[in-house]
């Protein structure tokens, strides 16, 4: 008698399980770029967790989102989005700016500790 499914098969299976779990624990922050600023342009992740940001330009033109403190850079084409992965961060504070309007396109992602 064969196996409804091979040890092949049910590896796969537990994989593809595991990684969709881990996608589905990844927090999503949404940030959006208009009138060359970012809104939010200050807010609060926790410490020691990989999250998800997704980036509406709704500006016109190309921004980049770009952090020295992330060891991020991201170009954003006018009238779309972009998808960047952080942390797992440590607290603290990780500046951010748009590289095409640095002088208004500012922000501070704040990193705090969890009390379980």
């Amino acid at each position: 008698m064969r196996p409804l499914i091979t040890f092949k098969q049910l590896l796969l299976m537990l994989v593809l399980l595991q990684s969709f779990l881990i996608k589905a624990a990844t927090p999503i922050y949404e940030i959006t770029i208009r009138d060359h600023l970012f809104y939010p342009s200050n807010f609060e992740i926790p410490a020691g967790v990989k999250v998800k940001l997704i980036i509406y330009n709704k500006d016109s033109t190309p921004e980049e989102f770009e952090s020295y403190e992330l060891n991020r850079e991201k170009i954003i084409m006018g009238n779309r989005k972009a998808i960047v992965f952080i942390g797992p961060l440590a607290a603290g504070k990780y500046p951010f700016f748009g590289e095409f309007n640095i002088k208004t396109a500012q922000g501070v992602i704040t990193v705090v500790e969890v009390v379980k």
